[in-house]
């Protein structure tokens, strides 16, 4: 891989950060696309002296994009947000931004594009979210029709928002509440489905979808080998927890109440739109091929999850379980 080149938008991001580390192992020459390259900075360790660098990029200006593209082999798109924050929408974000570093990224001559987008991107969703997701792929393929489209269930991994919101939310509330249109504790009354995919397993995805030609023009659905409902994913806070709060289901129409107003939160903690995409869940059609067709077995929720809500515990059940691995050495 010695001498090509790859721009990451959305490099220091969640999942960025471990697509760069892939990269770099693999001998890329790095360059990472983001608003503020100080944001960036702690990645340049991730590789060799020199192989990793930032460029500061406005993805609603084009000879901005194409200044972080310019020479480019490969380039990758990881650009998303979950909320509507003025300029920030899902319009200029998911869809003219997806189609300008596409368009950037054929006239610059690179060989391949990687767009990622959402499982459950959808033109007829009720969620504007997913339309958007759906209206970014079909903006991406009419500019790079070789583009490769990954679509990823909710990512887990030591800096999510998932797992990690609610070993927060633990810590602090009596009840682990979630929502349903069945009644709660009945077959299919757990909530809606998620199947949550390994951060690392993605990143690695990615990061081989750039070597070759067997990936291009192709669509990906990346999933974990297990599907959860709500319930089982908050008894999985509790017990890597080590609390003991109440799991309560509660009507959608709670869900669309506290949205109403939790909207309006400088880091939105839900939104209606949210509301929508929360009931469809995030779930493998099947339609698509998945980690597989990379050789990478899916990564189970409870070998990594539990290595980071531990940090969520009670301090007394931490200093119990020190004290009962020193007896135990002895």
């Amino acid at each position: 891989m010695a001498g090509k080149f790859v721009t990451v938008f959305g490099g220091s991001g969640f999942i960025g950060r471990h697509v760069v580390r892939h990269l770099a192992a693999q001998g890329w020459r790095v360059r990472i696309a983001v608003r503020d390259i100080e944001e960036a900075g702690f990645l340049r360790t991730a590789g060799n002296l020199g192989q990793i660098s930032a460029i500061a990029t406005t993805i609603a200006d084009d000879a901005s994009v194409a200044a972080a593209v310019k020479g480019a082999d490969a380039v990758i798109n990881l650009v998303g947000v979950l909320y509507e924050r003025g300029k920030r929408t899902f319009q200029a974000l998911h869809v003219d931004g997806a189609r300008r570093i596409a368009e950037a990224a054929r006239a610059a001559g690179a060989t391949h594009l990687v767009h990622v987008s959402a499982l459950g991107a959808d033109a007829n969703s009720p969620s504007k979210y997913a339309r958007s997701k759906a209206a970014g792929e079909a903006a991406v393929h009419g500019a790079f029709p070789g583009a490769t489209i990954f679509r990823p269930s909710v990512v887990f991994g030591a800096e999510d928002h998932f797992f990690n919101m609610f070993g927060c939310l633990a810590q602090i509330s009596p009840v682990l509440p979630y929502f349903t249109d069945i009644t709660p504790h009945t077959p299919g009354g757990g909530g809606a489905k998620f199947q949550p995919v390994f951060v690392g397993d993605v990143a690695e995805a990615i990061a081989a979808s750039v070597t070759g030609e067997t990936h291009k023009g192709r669509s990906y659905e990346l999933a974990g080998p297990k599907v959860y409902d709500m319930f089982e994913v908050l008894t999985i806070v509790n017990r890597e927890t080590m609390r003991k709060r109440a799991i309560w289901g509660m009507p959608y129409l709670f869900a669309h109440i506290k949205a109403a107003f939790l909207q309006f939160l400088p880091t939105p903690l839900l939104t209606p739109d949210q509301v929508k995409l929360l009931k469809l869940g995030s779930v493998a059609s099947g339609r698509a091929p998945g980690l597989e067709a990379f050789g990478i077995a899916a990564t189970p929720v409870e070998l990594v999850v539990p290595t980071y809500l531990k940090r969520f515990r009670p301090v007394q059940q931490t200093k119990k379980i020190r004290a009962g691995g020193k007896l135990g050495a002895h």
